[in-house]
């Protein structure tokens, strides 16, 4: 193997799995590196006898949740890996393209293989792809590094007074209407529905007005949802034309197709079933964290809030089947949703423990001082991993006592629930 560039990143050329009886080191591979993956590439370092390589498609670690100021320029969305990941975690830069799971071993991208004794499936989400006429050819997506790029240039090369509309009145939505229209952008938000779904009636109001503010048009209801998309224009289903030399589609997520395609059991959208220890259904030596996993499948909000301890758990899981004990059920519970409205404003909406608002929320200046701690905090928190892997654990009592009652009953009621098939 020869390193690179990078630093930590190699080229492998192959790596074979060892099943001698005198081989004492557990080969764990996580494929990728976002926040879930490096959480469990960084928790399983802290054990002897355990070598952990991360494959990710880029040498640098992508803060997804800082996508939409990359798309506006002020941020790059980037961190070098080495500020987040123990230096202990050999890096591949490659993609996954198949696991086989019965010879532990995953094929990449470019032809070479790892094999494995576990296996940390952290492939993340991405955009789901639009079933709107014209969206495919005329629409930039957001959702991943390489479309926030293109998308920022993509504006540049509009020009500052150029109409955008940005489809989908989710978080992300929200979040880059915002950016665009501080900007002083002629920005529209088609919802298709409510705005800002997930939010307390009075966080939904706290979050117009700020775009309001901004100068942004809010379309929200039935009649705002988009039907067709034209090169310079978004029809919508009341009947209505808007014009738009950029329509930025930031509505809904998908998964990639790797745990599907390598034969193992998902949900429809193609994360892959686990049960609530985050072992997959089909094999005990591999788990799911992050937005590809369906524990029970009950998935969780694809965020980060959720990928960090799912991240966590999963690795908790493989070090406690090295050892021999028996992994313990997944421990999560949800504190509030953040969202920034523009550099100076922002709403974080509190929730229970199981992802439903509260009637409280925290908006304008000091919301968006809680998101940017947020976005601080959650670097750090890897950081912290990094150095001292196990240090983030979330106590018991912070689970969501909703899921266990669900899935108590769906156990009684199917005798076994989401146990190995």
């Amino acid at each position: 193997m020869s390193q690179d560039p990078v630093g930590r990143c190699l080229k492998v050329e192959h790596i074979e799995r060892k099943d001698s009886p005198m081989e004492h080191t557990a080969h764990v591979v996580v494929i990728g590196g976002g926040y879930a993956g490096v959480a469990a590439a960084n928790r399983l370092t802290g054990q002897d006898g355990v070598s952990v390589t991360l494959v990710n498609p880029r040498p640098i670690f992508v803060e997804r949740i800082r996508l939409h100021q990359l798309v506006a320029g002020s941020d790059d969305a980037t961190l070098e890996f080495e500020k987040v990941l123990a230096p202990e975690v050999r890096l591949v830069v490659d993609t996954a393209d198949r696991i086989d799971a019965p010879e532990r071993r995953v094929t990449l991208s470019s032809g070479e293989t790892l094999g494995y004794d576990y296996l940390v499936y952290a492939a993340g989400s991405r955009r789901a792809a639009p079933d709107v006429p014209g969206a495919a050819e005329h629409a930039l997506p957001v959702a991943e590094f390489g479309e926030a790029e293109r998308l920022r240039d993509a504006l540049a090369a509009a020009g500052p007074a150029a109409p955008v509309t940005v489809v989908g009145g989710g978080p992300l939505g929200i979040e880059v209407a915002a950016e665009l229209a501080e900007q002083g952008r002629d920005v529209t938000l088609l919802c298709g529905g409510p705005l800002g779904p997930s939010l307390h009636s009075r966080g939904r109001r706290s979050v117009a007005r700020s775009l309001a503010s901004l100068g942004a048009t809010v379309l929200d209801g039935p009649g705002s949802r988009v039907v067709s998309v034209r090169r310079d224009a978004v029809e919508l289903a009341d009947g209505s034309t808007r014009p738009s030399a950029v329509t930025i589609w930031a509505a809904g997520f998908g998964v990639p197709a790797l745990a599907r395609r390598s034969g193992l059991s998902t949900d429809a959208l193609g994360r892959l079933l686990t049960d609530e220890t985050l072992t997959s259904v089909d094999d005990d030596r591999i788990v799911a964290a992050g937005d590809s996993a369906a524990p029970s499948g009950r998935p969780l909000r694809m965020s980060c809030q959720a990928a960090g301890p799912l991240g966590g758990h999963s690795a908790d899981t493989v070090l406690r089947r090295i050892a021999g004990e028996r992994p313990a059920p997944f421990v999560m519970g949800f504190v509030g949703l953040c969202i920034s409205l523009g550099r100076k404003h922002g709403v974080f909406q509190f929730e229970h423990r199981d992802d439903r608002a509260t009637r409280v929320h925290i908006g304008g200046r000091a919301g968006a001082a809680v998101k940017q701690l947020v976005c601080w905090g959650t670097i750090e928190q890897l950081s912290l991993e990094a150095r001292h892997p196990g240090s983030t654990r979330l106590p018991a009592a912070f689970g969501d006592p909703q899921r266990r009652r669900m899935l108590a009953t769906s156990s009684a009621v199917s005798s076994g629930g989401a146990g190995r098939s």
